[in-house]
């Protein structure tokens, strides 16, 4: 092999390596500071995500965050209510959860009778869903008599959408700001863990 097709041949090898480990880099900065995926493995969020579905959280929306730590370097916004989002489980944190806001700082939160109050207003919540046919007493647990809880500041109320089937806020109380991965935007995979049948009506579904 002459002398110029051994270069030629170290140049394109030199290429091949620089573009993966420039796709490498690129891979994981997206998934550092922009979209990151997750896999639904509970039905707390039935009917809105179901077991199985594979969704994208876009982690740029509330802020640019130092990585492997809860420190936010540039805040871009706050969650809203009605926002569904993934965060570490306060209990613990190397789970991650995903639940839908209900409480902003500084809200008044109370559950009667399964309808949630907001400062003391109903909320219209057209994605929650109650399976049982009863309810259960405070003394009990609180699925469906709760509070009233003020929100503290820079930390969120969060509750499943299957009401009855859902551990959240209720149970063991609100999500710190800090703990927020992000945003659930995009359902881009599903299946049947039970029979194993893709749900191809589910590709592409905005989540909301």
């Amino acid at each position: 092999m002459s002398d110029d097709a051994q270069t030629d041949q170290k140049s394109r090898i030199r290429e091949y390596v620089e573009a993966f480990v420039i796709a490498i880099v690129l891979a994981l900065f997206v998934r550092t500071f922009v979209v990151q995926a997750f896999k639904i493995p509970s039905g707390s969020m039935i009917p809105t995500l179901l077991i199985g579905d594979h969704i994208l959280v876009n982690k740029f929306v509330y802020g640019i965050k130092l990585p492997f730590t809860n420190t936010t370097l540039i805040p871009i916004s706050r969650p809203n209510r009605d926002d569904v989002i993934v965060f570490k489980y306060p209990q613990d944190e190397t789970k991650d959860f995903i639940k839908r806001v209900i409480g902003l700082p500084g809200d008044r939160v109370e559950v009667r009778h399964r309808q949630v109050y907001i400062n003391d207003q109903p909320l219209t919540e057209p994605y929650a869903v109650h399976q049982d046919g009863v309810t259960s007493e405070m003394e009990v647990r609180p699925r469906d008599e709760f509070g009233p809880v003020t929100v503290p500041a820079d930390s969120y109320f969060v509750m499943g959408d299957n009401r009855d089937h859902s551990l959240d806020s209720r149970f063991w109380g609100f999500v710190k700001a800090e703990k927020i991965k992000g945003r659930a935007f995009l359902i881009y995979w599903s299946w049947d863990g039970t029979g194993e049948w893709i749900r191809w009506e589910r590709f592409g579904k905005v989540v909301k």
